[in-house]
């Protein structure tokens, strides 16, 4: 598909396919034959003989064919990939933490943080969740970390990486337009995800992804100590409420949620990116914040 796709690119605007490839994730460019990275620049004894005919896989290239992947990995910082001289694999040591390593750290951090603005230097620093070297930026909260309600999500999108801000873009607007429906707007509300770097190309967060930042949301929560938590989307109410239904049967339940001081009363509602897809369903969303809604007035 990427291929189709710069193949009808005007030529004239290789920084435009460049972005798009960032965009939808691309860190590496792969070559139509495979490469032995291990072989260096072992060559068949056969090929050095005077006469010899090249072996059917070690027949020769075009030059502008074998130029292509230095130029694009070039134009975006990667390294210079040659066939003819391969790229010696990576020392071990560069190897990122394995998931079960990074969340240890991330449990160890996030315990250590007494503060919001300690956590979120901490997050600014944390090197054990990939998604940060991919992200524009950190994507920490928004709104009044003093709020009585505290709405969480799964992950910043395309204008939340830009604005480092979340819920700023369609799916934040609509949000905003709910909340103001019930009395609430982002000076007596407080708002971030679980995940706070944007996954390339807005694909769905693996479960070693949250696992790493869950300590980090949690004391998040923590330290805001929110009387009611409104968990956005299913995958939110997952992680933070072990909900194993669908969000259609999970959503408009209170259920408990421990901040590590305190039990508060959670629930869980569609997400805005979801009732944008499904406008019909903006019916089941308006009775939760309406219980919502209840529950700020009479706790």
């Amino acid at each position: 598909m990427l291929s189709l796709l710069a193949m009808n690119a005007d030529p004239a605007e290789p920084r435009a396919i460049l972005a798009f490839y960032m965009e939808a994730g691309v860190d590496a460019v792969l070559q139509e034959e495979p490469v032995d990275r291990f072989a260096g620049d072992a060559r068949p004894a056969t090929a050095s003989e005077p006469g010899a005919s090249p072996a059917p896989d070690q027949a020769p290239r075009s030059t502008s064919d074998a130029a292509v992947a230095p130029s694009l990995l070039a134009g975006i910082g990667g390294a210079n990939l040659s066939r003819t001289t391969p790229a010696p694999p990576q020392p071990l040591a560069d190897a990122p933490p394995s998931a079960d390593a990074a969340i240890m750290a991330a449990r160890e951090l996030a315990k250590n943080a007494a503060s919001l603005d300690d956590l979120r230097a901490l997050l600014d620093r944390f090197e054990g969740c990939g998604l940060r070297k991919t992200a524009k930026q950190l994507v920490f909260a928004a709104g009044n970390p003093q709020a009585r309600v505290m709405f969480v999500g799964e992950a910043p999108g395309r204008e939340e990486d830009l604005e480092g801000l979340p819920f700023v873009g369609r799916s934040g607007q609509l949000l905003d337009r709910i909340m103001a429906a019930i009395g609430l707007d982002r000076s007596n509300a407080y708002i971030a995800n679980i995940i706070p770097w944007r996954p390339p190309g807005n694909r769905t967060p693996t479960p070693q992804e949250s696992a790493i930042c869950l300590p980090f949301i949690q004391r998040q929560i923590e330290l805001a100590d929110p009387d009611v938590l409104v968990c956005l989307g299913g995958p939110s109410a997952t992680t933070l409420l072990n909900a194993r239904e669908g969000i259609l049967k999970t959503r408009g339940r209170w259920r408990p949620y421990q901040t590590g001081k305190r039990e508060i009363r959670a629930i869980a509602t569609l997400h805005p990116a979801y009732l944008l897809r499904q406008p019909l369903q903006k019916r089941l969303a308006w009775r939760d914040f309406l219980a919502i809604k209840k529950a700020l007035s009479t706790s």
